[in-house]
């Protein structure tokens, strides 16, 4: 673990109870006296704080220091995609989140299953324990939008990912990519695109939903 995420990270004292005292004194082990990094993830600053004291329910931190110290990939890439089931989400989740991965839109596409709605607050703290270990200064933006042709509205320039002669190449400089649900997009969806901004994976493989987000992110982002 990097740091722990704390909502008042940067006070002159905190009082660590329940789940972050259960996490940081019984499952990571630290003792009194040990200096320990957190976060508020709002602000990209590391506040330093000594223990200086616990018992079994509670520990008083101390501010000793604090730096600004911001670590973000070196692109920006916005995911926008299309609803498929929240499970399989939650389990690429964190992959996308270590390799930089700045904003995901969830939208309903013409295939995505209406009954499938994202957790926010679940995908949340999905977001929290990943950052907290890979030591990602700010969180991941997640949004929802109702339908693609709204989306496409404010930004004209996505690229949709799909079967194309046009394939991706790494480092290419792409601000948000389109990604399908299983059964990919409509013939109207993919109307709604501009010919050069369709493009494909080199591979003949039929990727799921999942594994292509996460080609796309480790081609452009690592």
């Amino acid at each position: 673990m990097q740091y722990l995420h704390h909502n008042d990270a940067g006070s002159s004292s905190l009082l660590l109870k329940g789940d972050e005292h259960r996490y940081l004194f019984k499952v990571r082990r630290h003792r009194e006296g040990e200096v320990i990094a957190l976060r508020n993830l709002v602000d990209e600053k590391i506040y330093l704080y000594k223990i200086t004291s616990l018992d079994k329910k509670e520990a008083h931190l101390l501010l000793e220091n604090s730096k600004t110290l911001q670590v973000v990939a070196k692109k920006k890439l916005h995911i926008a995609w299309c609803v498929i089931d929240p499970k399989s989400v939650e389990k690429v989740l964190p992959t996308l989140n270590e390799m930089g991965v700045d904003s995901i839109t969830f939208i309903y596409c013409d295939r995505s299953q209406k009954s499938f709605k994202p957790d926010f607050k679940r995908l949340e703290k999905i977001l929290l324990n990943s950052s907290q270990q890979s030591g990602r200064s700010s969180l991941m933006q997640l949004s929802m939008d109702k339908e693609l042709n709204s989306f496409l509205e404010t930004h004209k320039d996505a690229v949709m990912l799909n079967f194309s002669k046009q394939t991706l190449n790494e480092g290419s400089n792409i601000g948000t990519f389109v990604v399908g649900c299983e059964g990919g997009f409509t013939a109207n969806e993919v109307a709604l695109f501009k010919s050069e901004n369709i493009m494909g994976l080199d591979t003949p493989l039929i990727l799921k939903s999942e594994s292509a987000v996460c080609a796309i992110a480790s081609k452009l982002l690592l």
